[in-house]
């Protein structure tokens, strides 16, 4: 059989970005398709700067690439922070490194975040006013900026989360969902007294984030004293889990809120 020659396709001649110029709605159709808002955004002004200066093509695509993938990472960190549901907002920009009791090398070595890699804990314990808080929320915040999760909570707050799972019996579920978070606080434990659901609910926490995940704990107690505020069982299983791969911190001094309502530092002051 004798062979047939295929049929001659000229190959495409490929352009230059200053050649031609692409359809501007056209590109918009297929960034649309592709879900590249934040490439789409920015492609206008890049692909006119690259056109007048003549890029070359694969600078271009890595810069188009790389503001999808930054308006990406802050979308996210937002939506981090919107789940989060952080109290006020605090980090380490409104916080005073010297007037903190925490030792200074101690604040550093947190803020590398380092032992949240490690699936280690932290528990601060101290008087009230002493900027616990604060600092888990600085550290919570910094979390996020990394491109963590986090959830916080209240003792309260969980109890009553947990709470609510326990009517459609869901609490495993509950529960499995915060420990998908990277890090989790729980803050101001030992402020009001705690019963049988407040314990049973850390515990669930507790136990399941084991050596899993990081849970940062708030307290004016000392975690070895959660027994005079909850049952004793429970708390005692909680603290051991908590405790065994944990920094322990502990603020002393008097109150920063205080300090700063005295001096006048609580408030804008009135004009006359």
């Amino acid at each position: 059989m004798p062979i047939r020659p295929r049929s001659f396709q000229p190959r495409p001649r490929f352009l230059r970005v200053a050649d031609t110029a692409a359809d501007p709605a056209e590109l918009e159709t297929v960034l649309k398709r592709m879900r590249f808002p934040y490439l789409r955004r920015a492609a206008p002004e890049v692909l006119a700067t690259a056109r007048s200066q003549r890029w070359d093509p694969a600078e271009v695509v890595r810069i188009l690439l790389e503001e999808e993938i930054k308006g990406q990472d802050e979308a996210t960190r937002r939506n981090h922070r919107r789940l989060a549901q952080l109290p006020s907002g605090k980090t380490f920009g409104s916080w005073r490194e010297a007037d903190s009791s925490i030792p200074a090398p101690t604040q550093h070595a947190l803020m590398t975040l380092e032992w949240i890699s490690r699936a280690e804990n932290l528990a601060v314990a101290g008087p009230s006013g002493a900027g616990k808080s604060h600092l888990a929320e600085a550290l919570a915040n910094k979390a996020i900026d990394e491109g963590m999760k986090v959830c916080w909570f209240t003792l309260e707050s969980l109890t009553a989360h947990l709470g609510r799972a326990t009517v459609d019996n869901t609490v495993a579920k509950a529960v499995a969902k915060i420990t998908r978070c990277d890090l989790i606080v729980v803050d101001d434990i030992g402020m009001l007294p705690s019963g049988q659901a407040a314990a049973e609910g850390f515990y669930r926490v507790i136990d399941a984030a084991y050596e899993r995940r990081s849970v940062i704990v708030t307290s004016n107690l000392h975690p070895s004293g959660f027994d005079s505020i909850m049952p004793k069982t429970l708390a005692t299983a909680a603290v051991d889990r908590l405790l065994h791969h944990a920094h322990i911190v502990l603020t002393e001094g008097s109150s920063l809120r205080l300090t700063q309502a005295t001096t006048g530092q609580g408030v804008v002051p009135l004009s006359a």
